[in-house]
C-alpha cells in the first residue's frame, strides 16, 4: 500500500483525491506539516500560486515541502502546482520551493474566459491524455537534467526532472487519469526500492 497526499490549501484536492484512487492506493488529504511523514507521495493541485504561497507560509508548510522533496520523496505539481515547483518564476526575484530546473511564466494561456481543453502526446502516459487549460503557466525554460514530457504547439506543458512531475494543465478536471497513475507508479517505484534497502 502506497499513501499519496493531497496538499489542501486551495485548489480542486477532491479531484486529485478521486483521481488518484486505486487499490493499493491510500490518498490522505493533508491540512497540516505533521501529515507528511504519513505519505510516500504529493501533489500539489492548481490554484492561485500566490494564494498559495501565503497559505503555505501562514501554516509553515514551506520547509516542511522542502525537507519532503529532499528525503527523496515524489512530487507532482499542477497548474499553480507547477509554479511553485519552478526554480524561477518569470518577472520575479525568486521561486517558491525550486525543486525542478526551469522557468515558468504565470498566466501565458490569458484569462478565464480563454480556458480551453484539448488532448496530448505525454511521454511515458499516453499520446492522448486529456488536458484541461485554465489560466495556465508556460515552462519557458528547463535545464539539461529536466524531461519534457508533452508539449501544445511550440510550448512546453508537461515535465519531469528526477522525482519531481509537473504539468501547465488540470488532468483532475477530466476523467482520465492516466497522468495521475503514472505518479502512483512513480511512488510505488520509490517505495518498492525503500523496502528492498
Amino acid at each position: 500500500m502506497i499513501h499519496i497526499g493531497v496538499l489542501a490549501l486551495q485548489g480542486a484536492v477532491r479531484e486529485h483525491v478521486k483521481a488518484l484512487q486505486a487499490e493499493d492506493t491510500n490518498v490522505i488529504v493533508v491540512k497540516r506539516p505533521e501529515q507528511l511523514d504519513e505519505i510516500d507521495g504529493l501533489v500539489l493541485p492548481g490554484g492561485e500560486s500566490t494564494t498559495m504561497r501565503r497559505l503555505i507560509d501562514k501554516y509553515n508548510f514551506l520547509e516542511p515541502l522542502r525537507q519532503f522533496a529532499e528525503a527523496g520523496k515524489p512530487v507532482f505539481g499542477t497548474c499553480a502546482g507547477l509554479i511553485l515547483m519552478a526554480r524561477d518564476i518569470d518577472g520575479a526575484d525568486s521561486g517558491h520551493l525550486g525543486l525542478i530546473d526551469m522557468t515558468v511564466e504565470r498566466n501565458a494561456f490569458g484569462r478565464q474566459r480563454e480556458s480551453f481543453e484539448t488532448k496530448l502526446a505525454v511521454e511515458d502516459v499516453a499520446e492522448d491524455v486529456e488536458a484541461v487549460f485554465i489560466r495556465a503557466p508556460l515552462i519557458i525554460d528547463v535545464g539539461e537534467d529536466v524531461r519534457v514530457l508533452a508539449t501544445y504547439g511550440n510550448d512546453i506543458v508537461a515535465a519531469r526532472q528526477g522525482l519531481f512531475l509537473t504539468c501547465s494543465f488540470h488532468p483532475e478536471l477530466t476523467a482520465d487519469n492516466r497522468l495521475h497513475q503514472y505518479f502512483a507508479g512513480m511512488v510505488r517505484e520509490v517505495s518498492k526500492t525503500a523496502l528492498q534497502a
